[in-house]
């Protein structure tokens, strides 16, 4: 018994040790490539930092590790939350300069923009990005419905597993690449509409912009319809079948009137993604700074603002304080819109409970 409880100790021992040294190899390693990359000095702050952060656990009880990581982890729950927070503060003084001397009211209903000049009027921008939101919801909402109810109602169980697969295939790839497609594609094809209806466009338009938002938007309606029907019960959908309905009427008189709000949250959800989608809009609405009047006519999204315009002219007085000012508006908008599908979508989870 004695040498068991040597034998113990010893491995207990060897095991803390071991432990202690791939720590100080691990910190020796780590030292030497921030040296390289960062310096001496701040690689030896990071590295006192980390080693006494290990230090500190190795002295811990079990207990207290447990109490340590637990209050860690909801420190960590809580930074998402707090840098939203730190975002709006960071705009809203940055934008706080132009504030001081335009009306808020004047600046977004104002349609002059003339930098130079120091006029800064956002209803351009904010009438094509609504613009183009709308064409692309308009597209986008109808074949996300009937894609997601043929999915969830008709698909054969074979293609259900494929069809998902290629959705999210479409959610991953990269904006620029939807925006290449769309000036190769999409403004050569509304050129030749805007003709049909004896008008004239480059291609370069609010119709472009949505046609190539709408398909970037899909995945994102498609995923979420397919979830909020899913929590419609099976024993629903049979009890409709078993009294002689057909399956479109049991689509629509069971499963579309129980999934409303779903459908609404699925809705608002991919208008808070197109809203502040940037790259390929950007390639293809025309970037000319007026109110859009037709569909045909080029826009300027305050997306592609931002993007086109910051890290310029900011010798401009109230230049850079006007585009913090655009994208304060533009983070208020995709906020409400990400919070009222929140709350739509725990209603509807409330009901199907």
């Amino acid at each position: 018994m004695a040498d068991m409880r040597w034998t113990r100790l010893v491995k207990a021992f060897l095991s803390e040790r071991g432990s202690l040294v791939f720590h100080l190899t691990l910190l020796l390693v780590g030292y030497f490539v921030l040296v390289m990359l960062f310096g001496w000095f701040i690689s030896s702050v990071l590295v006192f930092i980390l080693g006494s952060i290990l230090l500190f656990w190795q002295t811990l009880t079990r207990l207290a590790k447990d109490l340590f990581a637990r209050k860690f982890m909801f420190g960590l729950t809580l930074v998402p939350g707090f840098l939203v927070f730190l975002m709006l503060f960071g705009l809203f003084w940055k934008a706080k300069a132009i504030l001081a001397v335009r009306p808020i009211g004047r600046l977004l209903l104002s349609s002059a923009w003339r930098p130079s000049r120091g006029e800064f009027g956002l209803l351009p921008f904010l009438a094509g990005t609504l613009a183009v939101t709308a064409v692309a919801m308009v597209i986008a909402v109808p074949i996300s419905l009937l894609t997601a109810i043929y999915l969830s109602e008709y698909a054969p169980r074979r293609l259900r597993p494929i069809a998902r697969p290629v959705v999210d295939l479409l959610a991953g790839l990269p904006s620029v690449v939807f925006g290449v497609w769309g000036v190769l594609m999409v403004v050569p094809l509304v050129e030749r509409l805007a003709r049909l209806f004896h008008t004239y466009s480059s291609g370069y338009s609010i119709l472009a912009g949505g046609i190539v938002l709408a398909i970037m938007v899909f995945p994102t309606i498609i995923h979420v319809a397919l979830e909020v029907f899913s929590s419609v019960s099976q024993e629903l959908r049979d009890a409709a079948l078993s009294l002689g309905a057909t399956r479109w009427e049991t689509v629509k008189k069971v499963v579309l009137r129980k999934s409303g709000q779903g459908i609404v949250a699925a809705v608002v959800l991919g208008l808070s993604r197109a809203f502040g989608e940037t790259m390929a809009v950007l390639m293809v609405v025309g970037n000319i700074p007026r109110v859009p009047h037709s569909i045909f006519d080029a826009g300027y999204p305050l997306p592609a603002l931002l993007a086109n315009n910051y890290g310029e002219m900011m010798s401009v007085p109230l230049y850079d304080s006007a585009l913090m000012l655009a994208a304060l508006v533009l983070l208020l908008v995709v906020l409400f819109f990400n919070s009222l599908a929140r709350v739509i979508l725990v209603r509807a989870e409330r009901r199907a409970l």
